[in-house]
């Protein structure tokens, strides 16, 4: 009687089989199988039902076979096992994946298909042939093993342990205890009521001693895991190790993992910083020779699929290295990836690690405190615990992988990057969110606008080297600049009187004791600074150099004021340097920072404008009388410092000497005068800093231009109306740099407006206000704009620079006359006290909004004039001072500002949504104005 019969299951239309004693049952083991094998010691004093366990799990293995029945339930046990068998015998064994819908879990997956049936275990399963499994959960290990066995029996060929818990944040986490670690004992306990032939562990390298070049890692070298990742890695190897039980264990220690689209976060991250030529390129806190091995998606998915193949050879338990035979050092990987996608070395520079650990503690506190809308939320994925990695070196040593499983990887990164960097090229976007990257926006505004990414960005890279090769002359001047800087203390004497306290030589007896030294100091160190960046900022992508050379340049302005230097040569020279070093630093050379999407598409004139407000023609007035207000502020300055005797006054004789040494200006802790012409300097700068475009390039320049312009002509009407009035005299100078002030501000607002707009357009489009205001950004529609081109003839060009954007009404020239007049109240009205302090403070006002309102955006401002015509209407019935004359003259006033605030004036250009607002006006509607009474 043959054995199938025997366990054969009755169907519905059969009778169940009788039932056999123990001798027929016998008699038919013996048929079935040869002579009874020897057993290995200890295996026949165990229950016999185990033997049949143990030899139909790995396949009806028959050399483990016992064919000694002694019992009932023996036999039984043998009848069942051998029946499911055979049925199993036709099927492809089983391997459990955990983590079976992870990276490398679907890798293995895809190269076991073919051979074995797959089964997984996830948290939250998508796949058909997945079941729900967590592994902190005893009850719900218990129900995905129950379905396990329920779905595919209880032999498995081999079980492949890949759920772990990982970050890089480098911190303490419960969940590697609780997942890595009680995790992988859960699991272990569970399968001991399954037939597993085989139980693999994937743990990391990074639980051994790291090396150094030369001497390459073995499975007997020491374990010595540095962070919590690997540390928990080393103790789940440890669990495996005690809850085996009769389940032989492999542990494949992997390198770092990669594939073809990179996907291994710390390879992704340092590509990132080259593409984008960020600083932190170019840092490095370790030995660059060093480095660390890595191993394709691919080879890591034939080792696995060949220790599976190769189970019954392995040991009981043992420990394999899986990774490249070559490590590529970070200096090597640097040229490398920087060669690919920048056709350039990348030169690297190492850092005191101690420095390297404050910038990532400071860049990982910043983002607590730094706004989404600046930095979108993302964390900064190098971290302080990274920096003591730095020198780390894991070279491996592949003789157990060869040997065991015949393993040897077939890709290497070397030849793999150039299909990596190869995607990045070709579709950035799709990278950077491949890689789990955040996008930069102007890779964004790629795709937004159809321009295609790698293409603008070639185009960009191509501009700003050509660029660079030609202004390289500047940072060398730079560098003359900061050494005549350092040697400048010794020529002009100031090294002489070196702590030598000096009695202040200002008219007012302001100053310090100790200037000569404080600005011999400043100007040796900040020359020293200066030189060491300038060098620097020979390197194209050390934009940020270029920056710290501006800054040291806007303290040179300062410096003089701050130190209230007695030497006039000293205070010209660290004017006229830090003027030239800024502009040698960012104004010659595009400013650095600029989106590369921003700086090679989108229009010149934004759109429903008819040119640009940022051109050449609109800013040069600009500029002139900027170095108007800067030659008086500068003379004004050296009488305060006590560099001439004197300030000279045309008309009202020591006024100008009254008003710079009265209280208001000794308010100040530096002198007011030269804190003006600083201002004036920096308005020079920021004006001729940037194209035609910068009020899209460059928002934020363009809003510091404006801050600049309009701060200081509210300070310069505001010394028009305390000069009468508090002081009592008057200033010619200031009048005249007053004046120059207030002319700047109609040519100024077309600017800022445009800027405006961009910046609220670009915030309804869902771009983040900070990061397009600090990095510019393009946009569709506008035009392109070529009237700065110099090229018309001279009257053309002259009109350009006077009149675009903006025009002078009769209405407007008139209500200034109006405000002049009435400035001069006390003599051309003989008005006094209260009268003549309202009618020259209204005056001053009037004459400011109405040079305002030239500018044809800004022309609504007139209407503020109904208000200033009203109060001179009613102040003769509200205030003392006024004679007869006077007080008519000032219900005239009133009611002609009035009227006069009411025309718009010719408005001859278009700006986009402001149009609307720009021809405001108010008017008596046409039937009304000719009804008949």
């Amino acid at each position: 009687m043959a054995i199938e019969a025997l366990a054969e299951r009755p169907t519905a239309t059969q009778a169940p089989p009788r039932r056999h004693s123990a001798a027929v049952l016998r008699t038919a083991a013996a048929r079935s199988f040869p002579p009874r094998q020897t057993l290995p010691p200890g295996t026949a004093r165990r229950c016999h039902s185990q033997v049949w366990r143990i030899a139909y799990s790995s396949g009806g293995v028959r050399s483990r076979t016992c064919t000694q029945f002694r019992c009932a339930s023996c036999m039984l046990h043998f009848l069942t096992f051998h029946a499911r068998g055979k049925t199993m015998a036709s099927q492809k064994p089983l391997v459990l994946i955990t983590g079976s819908e992870g990276r490398i879990g679907k890798a293995i997956a895809a190269e076991l298909a073919q051979t074995y049936t797959i089964a997984g275990f996830e948290p939250t399963c998508r796949g058909d042939n997945c079941m729900d499994a967590d592994i902190t959960s005893d009850e719900a290990l218990e129900q995905a093993c129950a379905q396990l066995r329920e779905r595919y029996g209880t032999r498995i060929a081999s079980v492949i342990h890949l759920a772990a818990f990982y970050d890089f944040s480098g911190e303490p986490d419960p969940r590697y205890e609780a997942v890595n670690v009680k995790g992988t004992q859960r699991l272990l306990r569970a399968l001991q009521a399954f037939e597993v032939e085989q139980f693999i562990y994937a743990s990391t390298m990074l639980v051994h001693a790291p090396t150094a070049p030369g001497q390459p890692i073995n499975e007997a070298s020491a374990l010595k895991p540095a962070w919590p990742y690997p540390q928990s890695k080393l103790e789940a190897e440890r669990v495996v190790h005690a809850e085996r039980g009769r389940i032989p264990a492999l542990t494949l220690r992997l390198a770092g993992v990669y594939t073809d689209h990179c996907e291994l976060p710390s390879l992704a991250y340092q590509i990132e910083r080259i593409f984008e030529r960020q600083m932190l390129s170019r840092l490095f806190p370790g030995d660059a020779s060093h480095g660390q091995t890595f191993v394709h998606l691919d080879d890591v998915a034939q080792a696995f699929r060949a220790a599976v193949e190769r189970r019954a050879q392995l040991p009981d338990e043992t420990a394999i290295l899986i990774g490249e035979p070559v490590t590529e050092s970070y200096e090597a990987l640097q040229n490398l990836i920087g060669r690919l996608v920048h056709g350039e070395p990348w030169d690297t520079r190492r850092i005191p690690k101690p420095v390297a650990a404050t910038g990532a503690w400071l860049q990982d506190k910043a983002e607590e405190v730094i706004p989404d809308a600046i930095d979108r939320g993302a964390e900064a994925f190098i971290k302080p615990f990274m920096v003591e990695l730095a020198d780390d070196h894991y070279e491996l040593d592949l003789a157990r992988a060869e040997t065991m499983l015949g393993w040897h990887p077939g890709h290497s990164l070397r030849r793999s990057l150039p299909v990596i960097i190869g995607e990045l090229r070709e579709d950035p976007a799709q990278w950077y969110k491949r890689n789990k990257i955040p996008l930069p926006l102007w890779l964004e505004e790629s795709a937004d606008t159809g321009t295609p990414g790698p293409a603008a960005i070639a185009e960009f890279h191509a501009l700003d080297r050509a660029e660079h090769q030609r202004t390289l002359w500047c940072h060398f001047a730079n560098v003359a600049l900061g050494c005549w800087l350092i040697s400048s203390p010794f020529v002009l004497g100031l090294a002489e009187n070196w702590r030598l306290a000096e009695e202040p030589i200002t008219p007012t007896g302001r100053g310090l004791a100790y200037s000569d030294t404080w600005m011999t100091i400043s100007n040796v160190a900040t020359g020293a600074l200066m030189v060491l960046f300038a060098l620097m900022s020979l390197s194209r992508s050390a934009g940020w150099a270029r920056w710290v050379v501006a800054a040291l340049g806007s303290w040179l302005l300062f410096a003089p004021l701050l130190f209230w230097t007695p030497s006039a040569a000293a205070y010209a020279n660290d004017t006229l340097v830090g003027a030239l070093a800024i502009a040698f630093a960012v104004a010659i050379p595009s400013a650095p920072g600029i989106s590369p999407i921003a700086r090679v598409s989108g229009p010149d004139a934004p759109p429903g404008w008819d040119y640009t407000p940022s051109g050449w023609t609109n800013r040069l007035l600009i500029i002139a009388l900027a170095f108007v207000g800067l030659v008086i502020s500068r003379y004004l300055a050296a009488y305060q410092l006590g560099h001439i005797d004197a300030a000279w006054d045309p008309f009202f004789g020591d006024g100008t000497e009254r008003i710079v040494t009265s209280s208001v200006s000794e308010a100040w802790p530096v002198p007011d005068a030269g804190l003006g012409a600083t201002v004036y300097v920096l308005e020079i700068i920021t004006g001729v800093i940037g194209d035609k475009r910068r009020w899209r390039t460059m928002p934020w320049l363009v809003l510091l231009f404006g801050i600049l312009i309009v701060p200081l002509g509210v300070v310069s009407i505001f010394f028009i109306i305390i000069q009468p009035i508090w002081i009592g005299t008057w200033c010619t100078l200031c009048l005249v740099g007053a004046l120059a002030m207030l002319l700047q501000i109609p040519y100024s607002f077309d600017e800022i407006l445009a800027t405006l707009q961009f910046l609220k357009h670009r915030r309804q489009q869902g771009k983040p206000r900070w990061y397009v205001l600090l990095r510019g950004d393009t946009m569709a529609g506008g035009s392109a704009d070529y009237s700065d081109n110099f090229e018309a003839p001279a009257r053309a060009v002259l009109r350009e620079i006077l009149l675009s954007g903006v025009n002078l009404p009769w209405t407007l020239l008139a209500s200034g006359a109006i405000g002049i007049a009435l400035m001069g109240s006390r003599l051309l009205f003989d008005a006094s006290g209260a009268a003549a302090d309202s009618a020259h403070i209204v005056g001053s006002l009037v004459v400011s909004v109405s040079i305002m309102a030239w500018g044809e955006v800004a022309r609504p401002l007139r209407f503020v004039n109904i208000g200033f015509g009203a109060w001179l209407a009613a102040a003769p019935w509200l205030i003392d001072g006024y004679t007869g004359t006077g007080a008519a003259m000032s219900v005239l006033s009133g009611l002609a500002l009035a009227w006069l605030s009411f025309p718009p004036g010719r408005i001859e250009g278009h700006y986009g949504a402001w149009d609307r607002i720009a021809h405001l006006s108010f008017s008596v509607p046409r039937r009304l104005r000719h009804a008949q009474p």
